[in-house]
């Protein structure tokens, strides 16, 4: 499998609790090969760590890390802890081992643990501009993150995709993804039976609305289920929060198992310092790119931007830029109709 990667740093990584760590170091059983049971209970806490601090859906990393160490047995895990395939290439610094991959000899990172590998793949995936648009999908969306994976070139395989949905889907790993998702994996209860604790109510959009050309999107404002203290409303089927007093990209995300990196990027906010304001939109899944409602336009305000439009209609500020042809930040004119699909 050619998978080519960039050297990055290891820095600012949090130490784990020591069972863990030992848990992590451990090594495998000789002359024995290591089954994917074995394999998930070793490394998933890592794995939601990671979740927790990147946003990686946990079930992509241990369906990657079944995938690409076979399941902690491939010659290259044993004699360097690397897990996910992570080349040397010219500014690796660190340890380095030499295996047969797409060439003979090439040259891969070594670790000292099996827990640095992972701490390095989370790492790469978050620093690489080219992994930048998986952290858009939300933690619990597993299956784009596969796409996304395969798309951004993690892997040649032309089934590289298929084969982490299919892992994740046997293994039932898409319930690591979940808020207190240890507990669920470890009790084994379907995916579909579980309930999201903050998407668990029902949802339905006033159909009065659907009929007029132009919409107010208040109308299609439903809320679904209240989450620690927040409502969560959904409007074109993607869900938000208002934000109250104090609130910051860093506590929402601390609350909703999302990184804040993501909050900002659901929000179309590329300022990294940026935090909400008291009573705004905070949208904690990925916009739309249309609008799904049968209302085709949107009258303006005077002042109004395409950014204040897609939070309204739970749109991206791109598409709604691309959609009318307008600059980025363009101010509009009151009574000008924008398209939202």
């Amino acid at each position: 499998m050619n998978i080519s990667k960039k050297p990055i740093l290891l820095a600012g990584i949090i130490l784990l609790a020591l069972p863990l760590a030992a848990a992590a170091q451990q090594p495998a059983r000789k002359g024995s090969r290591m089954t994917r049971e074995e394999y998930i209970d070793r490394y998933k806490s890592i794995a939601v760590e990671q979740m927790e601090r990147y946003g990686i859906p946990a079930s992509i990393t241990m369906a990657q890390g079944i995938l690409e160490s076979d399941c902690g047995n491939s010659t290259l895990s044993k004699s360097s802890n690397n897990h996910f395939g992570i080349k040397c290439k010219k500014n690796w610094t660190g340890e380095r081992v030499f295996h047969d991959d797409d060439a003979r000899g090439e040259c891969f990172r070594a670790y000292p643990s099996v827990e640095a590998s992972y701490h390095d793949h989370a790492e790469f995936l978050d620093s690489q501009p080219r992994y930048d648009s998986l952290f858009v999908y939300a933690s619990n969306d597993y299956r784009s993150w596969a796409r996304g994976l395969k798309a951004a070139g993690y892997a040649t395989a032309p089934d590289y995709a298929q084969r982490l949905i299919r892992i994740i889907e046997e293994c039932e790993l898409h319930l690591l993804d979940r808020p207190d998702g240890e507990r669920l994996y470890a009790s084994s209860k379907p995916a579909q039976n579980e309930p999201e604790e903050w998407f668990s109510g029902q949802s339905s959009v006033e159909q009065g609305a659907r009929s007029s050309e132009l919409v107010d999107p208040d109308d299609y404002r439903v809320t679904i289920n209240a989450h620690r203290g927040y409502n969560v409303y959904a409007t074109n089927g993607v869900h938000y929060v208002l934000a109250k007093e104090g609130d910051t990209f860093e506590r929402l995300g601390e609350l909703f198992r999302i990184a804040p990196r993501n909050l900002r990027k659901f929000n179309d906010l590329k300022d990294k310092r940026a935090q909400p304001m008291t009573g705004e939109v905070v949208y904690i899944e990925r916009k739309k790119r249309l609008w799904e409602g049968n209302a085709r336009h949107h009258v303006c305000r005077q002042g109004e931007t395409a950014y204040a439009v897609g939070q309204s209609y739970g749109l991206r500020t791109a598409a709604v830029e691309k959609l009318n042809g307008l600059r980025r930040g363009e101010t509009l004119q009151a009574g000008r109709e924008l398209r939202i699909r």
